[in-house]
């Protein structure tokens, strides 16, 4: 069989429940958008915030500007996921809390596929360390995650600094691609047990794993799957709308 026939193994729910509980994880890694739950609640946070008059028009023009630099491949991927949390500064982080919780109750927690929450709250069960690593911003994170039982304090995500309460427009930390491996070694989890994402911006943080488990995955993260012998799992809810980022 060649490398082009080559095909990632498509768990079914209980055989990719099973598969990852019967590795019997102390620690487990997860993307968010995508993964968690369906759609891009970075972007789609940002069209929000934008709609809800958060920032002003200038700042509104120049997002808009930049992001479709980014569509046409004229701006990258850890440039935007950093000027989208750039674009609130000199806001108050309480603020941007509050705007994210309304957010994600309306947005986010609609999308979250059933089958990851039973999952997580099987880890959750048996005691496993959850962490989440997402590009999106980590206003939104944090909200979005708070339902599976993942503690801020584990939480990797897109994040500027606050200074007395304010947002700054100094980066923390933008961890895509390979600052999501990057990440996950800075704060000792140099190769997790388990680690699940969606996208070819997961890949890095993938091969750390002494499990991977591609999640609703994008066409280049299947194929790079089914390169790597990882099985994958889509639940039902993303069935027939394949999971995919700009660049793949």
């Amino acid at each position: 069989m060649t490398g082009n026939q080559m095909e990632a193994l498509q768990w079914t729910a209980q055989q990719f429940e099973r598969q990852v509980l019967d590795g019997k994880p102390q620690v487990a890694v997860f993307d968010c958008d995508g993964t968690l739950w369906g759609g891009d609640a970075g972007n789609g946070f940002m069209v929000w915030s934008l709609a809800q008059g958060l920032v002003s028009r200038e700042t509104t023009d120049w997002i808009d500007t930049r992001y479709r630099g980014y569509l046409a491949g004229q701006v990258s991927e850890v440039e935007i996921c950093g000027e989208m949390v750039q674009m609130y500064a000199g806001l108050r982080d309480e603020e941007l809390r509050r705007a994210a919780a309304d957010y994600v109750r309306e947005f986010v927690e609609p999308r979250i596929f059933a089958e990851m929450a039973q999952l997580v709250d099987r880890l959750n069960q048996t005691g496993v360390a959850l962490w989440a690593v997402s590009s999106t911003n980590k206003w939104v994170v944090a909200e979005g995650v708070r339902g599976f039982g993942i503690p801020e304090e584990r939480i990797l995500a897109a994040e500027a600094r606050i200074t007395n309460g304010l947002i700054s427009g100094e980066l923390v930390d933008v961890p895509t691609g390979e600052g999501k491996a990057v990440a996950l070694k800075r704060v000792g989890l140099a190769h997790p047990d388990a680690v699940f994402g969606n996208s070819v911006h997961d890949l890095a943080m993938l091969e750390l794993a002494r499990r991977a488990y591609p999640v609703n995955p994008s066409p280049s993260l299947l194929a790079a799957a089914a390169r790597n012998g990882w099985g994958c799992f889509r639940p039902a809810a993303a069935e027939g709308n394949q999971s995919s980022v700009a660049g793949e």
